[in-house]
């Protein structure tokens, strides 16, 4: 059985206006988010970052669970909600990384 992917995505975005705006934006996902005419996103949690030196001036913090690496794929480069999410994204955040992996500890 393959396990889900688990996908880390933190932003740089200064306005709190902006920061709102993204986090609907992410809240809509999991059911505007669709392939082959039906949802795929298994979750999406966000939310702001509590201020910590650690952040490392990241502001933003997205957790987003596909069923495959294929769905991860389908959402960067062919998912209509996901583009519209990345051009608001591009033109306020000043930063972004994103890590994903399969959960390794599980049994």
């Amino acid at each position: 059985m393959i396990s889900p992917i688990h996908r880390v995505t933190l932003f740089k975005v200064p306005g709190n206006e902006d920061q709102e705006r993204l986090l609907q934006m992410y809240k809509q996902m999991p059911t505007k988010a669709v392939k082959d005419g039906k949802p795929y996103l298994l979750s999406v949690t966000a939310g702001k970052a509590k201020p910590d030196q650690r952040a490392q001036g990241f502001t933003l913090a997205v957790i987003s669970v596909f069923r495959s690496v294929d769905d991860m794929t389908y959402y960067d480069n062919e998912c209509a909600a996901h583009a519209e999410l990345k051009a608001v994204a591009k033109s306020v955040h000043q930063g972004a990384m994103m890590v994903f992996f399969e959960n390794e500890l599980s049994g």
